[in-house]
Formats: structure tokens, C-alpha cells, sequence
């Protein structure tokens, strides 16, 4: 019974990871561009 609960919960955190870059990947790209200019500098 454990291990399906430890399966369980990394298919949540993976399932979290892979969403959260689908939603957030706009604004770390915008990141990355924001840092690169101010390296430039």
C-alpha cells in the first residue's frame, strides 16, 4: 500500500513540474531575456 502512495505522489509532482512549465514558460523566458540585457550593461 506505501508504494502506491509514493507512485502516486510522484506522479503529482510530475504531473505539477510538467503544467507549471507549460503556464510559466512565458514569463521565464521573458526572465531570461530581462537578465541577458542587464548583463549586457
Amino acid at each position: 500500500m506505501d508504494f502506491v502512495i509514493v507512485l502516486a505522489v510522484i506522479a503529482g509532482v510530475a504531473a505539477a513540474v510538467l503544467w507549471g512549465r507549460k503556464y510559466f514558460r512565458h514569463e521565464i523566458e521573458r526572465a531570461k531575456r530581462i537578465r541577458r540585457a542587464n548583463k549586457q550593461k
